[in-house]
C-alpha cells in the first residue's frame, strides 16, 4: 500500500474523529445489521442488536456469538489457608502443605471466606490480569473486593449519580425492580409447588401486588407493597420444598418465616448464603461495568452496604438464590449434618457449605431462553446484560431499563 498524501489525510481524519467522540462524552449510535458486529469480540459490551431493538422495536436481536468462557470462581474457605501464584498457577496451601491449586487463566474470580492470606505477588497477579479478590466472612458476610485500577468510564458514573439524585427517577426505576421481583416470585412458585391444589388466589394476590407498585408514589408506599408482597411469598415457601418422612426418622427441613441477622433454621441459614453469593456477584459484575456499587436507586444509600447491586439483584433472588435453594434441599445435596448451631443461629458447615456453592454455580451456569430476546443465555451472562443495560438506560440510549422477567 501506498503512502500517500491521500491515505495520510484519511487516517488524520479517522484520529481526529476518534478524539472527538473521546472528549464528548457520548458514545455513538450502534451500529444496524452489521455482518461485522457478530464476530466482534466486543459484542457483549457493546450490545448494538439489543440496544437497537429497544429503541426502534424492529427484528429480534441476533444471538450473543461470544467466546465460551471456561474460568470459573475458585472459593477458599480453610481455616488460616495461604493462597499464593507459582507460575501460571494459584497454590492453597494449609500449614504450608499445598492443598490445592488451579491455573490462572481458569479463574474467574478468587473468593475468600474467614481467616485466608494472599500473598503480595498472587495480589498484584490478579490485579494485573483484572481478576478481582472477594472478601466474605467465615459466617458468609460479604465485607468487600479488591480490584485493581478500576473502570475508567467516568461518563457512566457520572449519569448514575446525577440519576440517584432525581427522586422521580429513582422511583421510576424501583417500580420496575420490584415488579419484576413480584411476578419472577410468583413464577417460582407456579413451577415448583409441590401439592395437589395448586395456588390459585396466592397466584391472583402475587400478581395485583405486582400491578400495585405501578400505582405507588413514594419509595416508601413501594416499600410497603414489597413487604406485604413478600409476606405472602415466603409464607407458602415451605410448599416448594420436599417433606421429610420423619416417621421414618428423616429429616424434615421446617420453615415458617424468612428470618436473619442470624437465621434461626437451616432453610433460612440457606436464603441468607444464597443472597450473600449474589449480592458478591452483582458488586463485582457492577464495579466491572463501570458502576459504583454503593450508589443505588430504590435502596437507599448508606456505608457500607452495597445499594445498586441489591437494587439489580431484586428480580435475580427468586430465579437464582431462592432456586439454588430449592434445590439444594429437594435434591439431598445438603443434610442435616450439614449445618451447626450456636445459639439460637444456624449456619452451614463448611462441608455444607462447599457442596452449596457448587450447587449454586451451576445455578450461575445454567441457560435460559431469553425472554425478551429470543437467545439462550447464562444466568452468569445475565448479571452482565443487565448491568450494561442499565448502562445504555442511564446514558440516554433506551428510554426504559428492561428488566429480567421470565415466563
Amino acid at each position: 500500500m501506498l503512502f500517500d498524501e491521500e491515505l495520510r489525510a484519511l487516517t488524520r481524519n479517522a484520529m481526529d474523529g476518534l478524539r472527538l467522540i473521546a472528549t464528548g462524552g457520548q458514545i455513538p449510535a450502534p451500529l444496524e445489521n452489521s455482518p461485522k458486529c457478530p464476530r466482534c469480540s466486543l459484542v457483549s459490551i457493546c450490545l448494538p442488536d439489543e440496544v437497537n431493538f429497544f429503541r426502534k422495536e424492529q427484528e429480534p436481536p441476533r444471538p450473543l456469538a461470544v467466546g465460551r468462557d471456561e474460568a470459573m470462581p475458585m472459593y477458599v474457605q480453610a481455616n488460616r489457608a495461604k493462597v499464593a501464584k507459582n507460575g501460571e498457577t494459584l497454590e492453597v496451601s494449609v500449614e504450608d502443605k499445598v492443598v490445592n491449586h488451579a491455573r490462572i487463566n481458569e479463574v474467574s474470580q478468587l473468593v475468600l471466606l474467614g481467616n485466608v492470606y494472599v500473598t503480595t505477588p498472587c495480589m498484584q497477579e490478579l490485579m494485573s490480569r483484572g481478576i478481582p479478590i472477594t472478601w466474605m466472612s467465615y459466617g458468609g458476610w460479604f465485607m468487600g473486593h479488591t480490584v485493581g485500577t478500576g473502570h475508567k468510564n467516568v461518563e457512566l458514573r457520572t449519569a448514575q449519580y446525577r440519576a440517584s439524585f432525581d427522586e422521580a427517577r429513582c422511583l421510576r426505576l424501583a417500580k420496575g425492580l420490584v415488579e419484576a421481583k413480584i411476578l419472577n416470585a410468583r413464577t417460582l412458585l407456579r413451577r415448583n409447588w409441590r401439592q395437589e391444589e395448586k395456588p390459585e388466589a396466592l397466584l391472583d394476590a402475587l400478581k395485583e401486588d405486582a400491578k400495585n407498585t405501578r400505582r405507588t408514589s413514594s419509595l416508601a408506599e413501594l416499600l410497603g407493597v414489597e413487604g406485604n408482597s413478600a409476606a405472602r411469598y415466603f409464607g407458602a415457601f415451605a410448599n416448594l420444598i420436599k417433606a421429610g418422612d420423619t416417621a421414618s426418622g428423616e429429616f424434615k427441613f421446617d420453615f415458617s418465616a424468612r428470618n436473619r441477622r442470624p437465621p434461626t433454621d437451616p432453610v433460612n441459614a440457606l436464603l441468607s448464603f444464597s443472597y450473600s453469593l449474589l449480592a458478591r456477584a452483582f458488586t463485582v459484575t457492577l464495579a466491572a461495568v463501570g458502576f459504583d456499587p454503593y450508589r443505588g436507586y430504590y435502596h437507599q444509600p448508606r456505608y457500607g452496604r452495597p445499594a445498586l447491586a441489591l437494587d439489580l439483584m431484586e428480580s435475580f433472588r427468586p430465579l437464582v438464590a431462592d432456586s439454588a435453594v430449592i434445590m439444594a434441599i429437594n435434591n439431598g445435596e445438603v443434610r442435616p449434618t450439614d449445618f451447626v448451631r450456636s445459639g439460637r443461629a444456624v449456619a452451614l458447615s463448611p462441608d455444607g457449605r462447599k457442596r452449596f456453592i457448587a450447587g449454586i454455580e451451576r445455578r450461575m451456569s445454567q441457560e435460559i431462553t431469553h425472554p425478551i430476546f429470543g437467545y439462550k443465555v447464562s444466568y452468569r451472562r445475565l448479571i452482565e446484560m443487565q448491568a450494561r443495560l442499565l448502562g445504555r438506560h442511564l446514558l440516554g440510549e433506551i428510554a426504559d431499563y428492561p428488566n429480567l422477567v421470565t415466563r
